[in-house]
C-alpha cells in the first residue's frame, strides 16, 4: 500500500499526545489494527483472520496488546508470557532476551506475540506497544513479515491504546447488532480518523460478527459513509472452535464451519489486495442515540 504524506498536526485535543519514533515504524509488511468493544470477538476475529492470512500463504505477526494476554491462545493453545513479564524478569535489559522468550509459533506458522499491559492504573499502553515494537526491531522478525495483525484492547481509545494505529495501513472494527457496539464503533472510527491525519492509516471496513441481523449497521454504516467488510453471524461453530482452545480452520468441516472459514479467506484476500479506505464520519452521541433502535 502507498503511505501518504503525513502532516505534523496534533492527532486529538485536550489529550495526551503519543508520538511515534519513525525509527519505530513497521515497515514492509502490511499491518492491520482489529479494534471494538469489550467481549466483540475481536481476539476470536483477529486470530482467525491470521490464520487465514497463513492459509493464503502469507508470513503472519499477531500481536496482542490486552492485560489479559489471551489474544493468541487459539493459535498457540495456551496463553503465554507478556512482553512486558519477560523484560522484568531481565529488569528490562532486553539484550538478554532470545527471540524464542518472547515469540511463540502458532497455528499453520503465524508468529504470536502478547504484548501485555501496564499495571493497573499506572503506565501507558502506547509504552507497551512500543516495546513489543522495539524488540521485534532489534531480532529483525519484522524483516521476514508479510502481514502484522494487532488485536488492541476493547473500547478504550486513549492515546496510549491508539498506539498501534499509528503503525497500521489498515483499521478494522469488530462490532455486533447492538446499540453499545456501535457507540464504541463511533468513538473509535474518530479515534482512526484522528490518527489519519499524522499517520498512514485509514479506516478498512466493519465486521458484523455474532449478528443474525445487521439493520442497526447498516443504518449507522449509512449515515456515517462506512461500510461491512465481513460478517459472521452468532455461530455455535465459533463458540466452540474457542472453547477447544483453536482456530475455525482447525474444526471438523461441516457446512457451517465450511462457511466460516470461506469468509474469513474472502475478508483476507480482499485486505491483502488492498482494500480501498472507507471516508467514515464519526456521528455526535446525540445522533446515535436518534438514529438506532427505531422503526
Amino acid at each position: 500500500m502507498a503511505l501518504p504524506v503525513l502532516g505534523t498536526r496534533e492527532d486529538g485535543e485536550g489529550s495526551v499526545q503519543v508520538h511515534l519514533d519513525p525509527e519505530e515504524r513497521i515497515t514492509g509488511a502490511q499491518v492491520f489494527a482489529v479494534y471494538g468493544k469489550g467481549g466483540i470477538g475481536k481476539s476470536t476475529t483477529s486470530s482467525n483472520l491470521s490464520a487465514a492470512f497463513s492459509k493464503l500463504g502469507k508470513r503472519v505477526l499477531q500481536i496482542g496488546c490486552d492485560p489479559k494476554h489471551d489474544s493468541t491462545f487459539t493459535l498457540t493453545k495456551r496463553m503465554v508470557p507478556t512482553v512486558i513479564d519477560v523484560l522484568e524478569s531481565v529488569d528490562f535489559h532486553s539484550e538478554e532476551l532470545r527471540v524464542e522468550d518472547f515469540v511463540y509459533t502458532g497455528f499453520n506458522g503465524v508468529q504470536c506475540v502478547e504484548a501485555g499491559g501496564p499495571p493497573a492504573g499506572t503506565g501507558c499502553g502506547g509504552y507497551v506497544v512500543g516495546q513489543t515494537v522495539k524488540l521485534l526491531k532489534e531480532h529483525h522478525l519484522l524483516e521476514d513479515t508479510d502481514v502484522v495483525i494487532f488485536d488492541v484492547l476493547g473500547d478504550v481509545v486513549c492515546g496510549g491504546f491508539a498506539a498501534p494505529l499509528q503503525h497500521a495501513q489498515r483499521a478494522l472494527i469488530v462490532t455486533a447488532n447492538d446499540f453499545d457496539s456501535i457507540f464504541a464503533m463511533n468513538r473509535i472510527m474518530a479515534a482512526i480518523l484522528a490518527k489519519s491525519k499524522n499517520y498512514a492509516v485509514r479506516l478498512g471496513g466493519v465486521v458484523a460478527n455474532r449478528s443474525a441481523d445487521v439493520d442497526q449497521i447498516d443504518r449507522f454504516n449509512a449515515a456515517a459513509g462506512m461500510g461491512i467488510t465481513g460478517r459472521f453471524p452468532d455461530l455455535d461453530a465459533i463458540r466452540r472452535s474457542r472453547l477447544k482452545k483453536c482456530t475455525i480452520f482447525e474444526m471438523e468441516e461441516s457446512p457451517e464451519v465450511k462457511a466460516v472459514q470461506d469468509e474469513y479467506l474472502r475478508i483476507a484476500a480482499m485486505l491483502a489486495a488492498g482494500v480501498p479506505a472507507q471516508p467514515g464520519r464519526p456521528l455526535k452521541d446525540r445522533e446515535i442515540f436518534d438514529l438506532l433502535g427505531y422503526d
